[in-house]
């Protein structure tokens, strides 16, 4: 069984792309995010480093974070899989689904540091991929996205079937792809079948950044279920 961790961003894609490595038969040890420079912030989805902490105590699986800046983003993240590699790690696991440019860094950056890339998303139907995420009992909520395509009472809504409903017909009128790929939304993960405890949002606060809109989450707590 080989040793992997999961690039994780806290977001659905990065979470099933591990539900999918677990039920292949891969041995997930950690779960890698990259910070900002502070280390306080996620990278893109900007959750505060305690929502992953909660995220990783949840599935029980070790949260690895390391600060970095865009200039060093790669050669951090580089740094950080040579050090799980002394943990007998041999692999790495990601959530892109179709953009080649996104797997080809993944594949290269994992060539250059000696482990295999694992993709178990990789050409699969986007919407398909959300109907197995809701089928499977997965729960995660919109935390970011570009106001080209929701307005801001889209924050903190669930991606559930009523979702995909509207996805389907904004699909009607844009260039919107069913997981976001492009960037045009994306979540965090609260629950599901590799959470043994759930995530509660207590207190948020909505931000506006050069046409996108953010949740930032102040304050969570993991309860039982």
């Amino acid at each position: 069984m080989q040793k992997v961790f999961t690039s994780w961003s806290g977001g659905k894609d990065s979470c099933y792309a591990c539900y999918q490595a677990i039920q292949s038969g891969l041995d997930v040890r950690y779960l890698v995010n990259m910070m900002d420079e502070k280390g306080e912030w996620s990278w893109v989805h900007r959750f505060p480093v305690d929502v992953l902490k909660q995220q990783s105590e949840a599935t029980g699986i070790p949260l690895v974070h390391s600060p970095s800046t865009m200039p060093t983003y790669e050669d951090d993240f580089k740094k950080v899989i040579l050090e799980l590699k002394k943990d007998d790690i041999e692999g790495g696991v990601f959530g892109d689904i179709d953009l080649d440019e996104h797997r080809e860094w993944v594949e290269r950056i994992c060539s250059l540091s000696g482990v295999t890339a694992h993709l178990p998303l990789w050409g699969l139907s986007q919407d398909e991929i959300l109907r197995d995420f809701i089928g499977l009992g997965f729960e995660a909520v919109i935390v970011a996205h570009n106001e080209k395509y929701f307005g801001e009472e889209w924050l903190e809504r669930k991606v559930d079937m009523d979702f995909l409903a509207h996805l389907a017909e904004l699909a009607k009128e844009t260039d919107i792809t069913p997981c976001g790929e492009a960037g045009e939304y994306h979540t965090l993960v609260i629950d599901g079948p590799i959470f043994d405890r759930r995530i509660e949002i207590l207190e948020t606060e909505n931000r506006y950044n050069n046409g996108y809109w953010f949740l930032e989450i102040q304050k969570s707590k993991l309860r039982d279920k």
